[in-house]
């Protein structure tokens, strides 16, 4: 079944709170979101900070210990301004380099061109112009959090959250373990583009508009989020330090692979030794994000045959 969803209210918090619509597992959605400061297609402020979601949606008959499956099907800026800010994080710099960046705070603005797939960036005349591609993704989203938690979308964990992986685009599957009754899916903090770590604390912050469809798959408990793309397999890792993450991440891609996927401990071992690539998702939120990736080409046919369809 197909749902049109107008949202008329937000949270800044991933939890238990009421559903804003009911829906059967194989039910596709279609919505909006705001930006990460709460603004909306009209850049009017109708949320408050941080990363106000949509949400959530509550899919009949999911319980803990089931997975929820996410496939976005569509994610397209809903207006031709975003944001990001100015400087990169101090974290990511040497300590000595931090006392070059200057006090002012403010934002960067970037000009968003649909048609030819761009975010230009309103800079100082003295700098030569700035021109990046389009790759809209979402920043922020995931299920209730076990044990009847309210965490907010500031940060990430099991239950997906503020992972800011520019990987989350259209087309792209991604699997959260269900923790409480219904799943509760929430989703938002849409970007135009974002680069590897979100070093500067934004992506190119913009309002979106989503299509999404959900899948349940009784049964099947995941620790991690996971996720499927055209060429690769994806697990997902929250938590710092950076290396903590990057442990969850690889804990996680081994279980699939020693798992579901039914190949032998000394095979997966080494295809991880040799294979893997890792992405960072984010080094500026309270937990980092690091994600494990396997092609697609590595895998025997067999492994393959054995990944879910949705």
């Amino acid at each position: 079944m197909f749902h049109k969803f107008e949202p008329d209210h937000y949270y800044t918090n991933i939890g238990t709170y009421p559903p804003v619509l009911h829906i059967a597992s194989g039910d596709i959605v279609e919505t909006r979101t705001v930006d990460a400061r709460g603004g909306d297609c009209e850049r009017t402020m109708v949320a408050g900070r941080p990363n106000p979601q949509t949400g959530p949606f509550y899919v009949e008959g999911a319980e803990p210990g089931d997975t929820l499956a996410v496939t976005f099907e569509k994610i397209e800026p809903s207006r031709t301004y975003g944001f990001t800010r100015p400087w990169l994080a101090p974290n990511v710099l040497d300590p000595e380099a931090v006392g070059g960046i200057p006090d002012e705070t403010g934002i960067l603005e970037w000009e968003i061109d649909p048609v030819a797939r761009t975010a230009t960036a309103v800079l100082p005349e003295e700098c030569p112009a700035l021109v990046v591609r389009i790759n809209p993704m979402l920043g922020c989203f995931g299920v209730a959090p076990a044990g009847g938690q309210a965490i907010s979308c500031a940060t990430s964990g099991p239950f997906g959250g503020n992972m800011d992986f520019n990987g989350f685009v259209e087309g792209v599957t991604v699997y959260l373990p269900v923790a409480e009754p219904g799943a509760l899916f929430f989703l938002g903090d849409g970007h135009a583009a974002q680069g590897d770590g979100e070093i500067v604390g934004t992506g190119i912050e913009i309002s979106m508009n989503v299509r999404f469809r959900l899948d349940l798959h009784k049964g099947w408990a995941i620790n991690w989020p996971r996720a499927i793309d055209t060429d690769r397999i994806m697990t997902v890792g929250n938590a710092r330090p950076l290396g903590q993450a990057l442990q969850h991440a690889t804990t996680e891609m081994l279980r699939w692979l020693t798992g579901e996927l039914a190949l032998p401990a000394a095979f997966a071992h080494a295809l991880l030794g040799q294979c893997v690539r890792y992405h960072i998702g984010n080094v500026y939120d309270p937990a980092y994000t690091v994600v494990c990736c396997v092609s697609k080409r590595d895998l025997p046919d067999a492994a393959v045959g054995c990944l879910p369809m949705a």
